[in-house]
């Protein structure tokens, strides 16, 4: 399947990456999915360190071909004069800047904001660091980790009786790539909605985002709850504080499914199917307060149940009954699930994985849909330097002028 870029909404926008990781490079990814020209900037050498995290073969990380699909590299020294001279080159030539360097390194490159907008007045920067900008712990380093502890979701995953735990991505750099990806988005259109010659003061196309606010955010009421009602909330596990039954539950063969019986409708027919009608009748379990209560007891109840069944025949019996329910997957699930395949959620590539031939290998399909099912992405991560020349030549450049590797 193919895409016509020509139709694709960001079509004409040229983004400037100058992140590593994943926050930075998760907004170029989401800009490059609907049609941005996308020019990622790496060190010479080594290049984006996700190239090698998580890298089981070959010289790429799968990893870093996920989050840096859509895109060009270009290699460039930004600290050598040659490097920033290139780099104003291109700001001139850009729409957008996303960077996620510790607050002050781009000012120590001669490449803060003042210099991007002498270089090009209409410039958006986008800016993700850990604590932001501005405040006592703008000039502290920190990962996602850093930034989930002290979002408050750390505090919230896990299981009761054991230390706060971590999900098994960094989300905290994802989440804050989605902020700055919109954030991105919104200066652009407030700039191309004026009718006039002027354009928006520069505090105005500075878009910072900072990863422990980007998780804080997310975090729904913990807040207000605490300051209102004085509740501090817990781990809990598999569920969510104050709903039940909601909770993943085993079955035959060792898999497992997710149910949400946390509907006061819901949980009746939920216990009609488990043949626990007992509990769907009692007075004290008509709402989440009460279920909540005896969510121990539930649990047990409906475990019983789908560890006498296989995963296929509990989730027909739930489907049946208008009961929400759904398998927990594993990567290979995913792969052949026909509701991912109808939509186009999985697309193959060949790439190199360390062996003597290229491998045909899945990838995460673009979300949101325009249609009915995925647009395809165009490629995925590149090689390290692939569009150096390329991009430079726009410029009248040499690829070796400006990347540390003078000949």
């Amino acid at each position: 399947m193919t895409v016509d870029t020509d139709a694709l909404p960001l079509r004409g926008v040229r983004v400037l990456e100058l992140g590593n990781y994943i926050a930075a490079p998760t907004a170029g990814r989401l800009l490059a999915d609907f049609g941005a020209e996308v020019i990622k900037v790496e060190r010479p050498h080594t290049g984006d360190e996700l190239r090698g995290w998580r890298l089981y073969g070959g010289t790429t990380s799968m990893l870093y071909r996920t989050v840096n699909r859509n895109k060009k590299s270009v290699v460039l020294d930004l600290r050598t004069p040659e490097g920033r001279d290139a780099v104003l080159g291109l700001v001139a030539r850009s729409d957008i800047v996303l960077e996620n360097f510790r607050p002050g390194t781009l000012e120590k490159w001669g490449l803060g904001p003042a210099e991007l907008d002498a270089a090009n007045p209409r410039i958006i920067l986008t800016r993700i660091s850990a604590f932001g900008q501005t405040g006592p712990l703008a000039e502290r380093p920190g990962f996602a980790a850093v930034a989930e502890a002290m979002g408050g979701l750390r505090e919230l995953v896990g299981e009761s009786d054991r230390p706060p735990s971590r999900t098994g991505v960094s989300i905290g750099d994802s989440i804050a790539g989605l902020y700055a990806a919109f954030g991105a988005m919104m200066a652009l259109f407030q700039r191309e909605s004026r009718h006039d010659d002027a354009r928006p003061a520069l505090r105005d196309r500075v878009i910072d985002v900072a990863l422990n606010e980007a998780v804080l955010s997310m975090m729904e009421s913990l807040i207000p709850d605490h300051l209102a009602y004085g509740v501090t909330r817990e781990r809990v596990g598999g569920r969510m504080e104050g709903i039940a039954p909601s909770n993943g539950y085993p079955c035959m063969g060792g898999e497992s499914v997710v149910i949400a019986g946390n509907g006061d409708g819901i949980y009746r027919r939920l216990m009609d199917t488990v043949g626990r009608p007992d509990l769907g009748c009692d007075p004290g379990l008509s709402t989440n307060s009460g279920r909540w209560e005896r969510r121990d007891e539930l649990d047990a109840a409906i475990g019983a149940w789908t560890s006498t069944l296989k995963r296929s025949e509990v989730l027909a019996r739930l489907d049946e009954a208008g009961v929400p329910a759904g398998p927990i997957y594993s990567a290979a699930d995913i792969c052949v699930d026909p509701q991912y395949r109808a939509r186009n959620m999985i697309q193959y590539f060949d790439v190199d994985t360390g062996g003597t031939e290229p491998r045909s290998v899945g990838f995460p399909g673009i979300v949101p849909v325009f249609g009915d099912t995925s647009l395809p992405v165009r490629s995925v991560g590149p090689d390290l330097g692939e569009h150096t020349a390329e991009v430079l030549a726009e410029l009248g450049l040499a690829d070796n002028e400006c990347n540390g590797t003078h000949r």
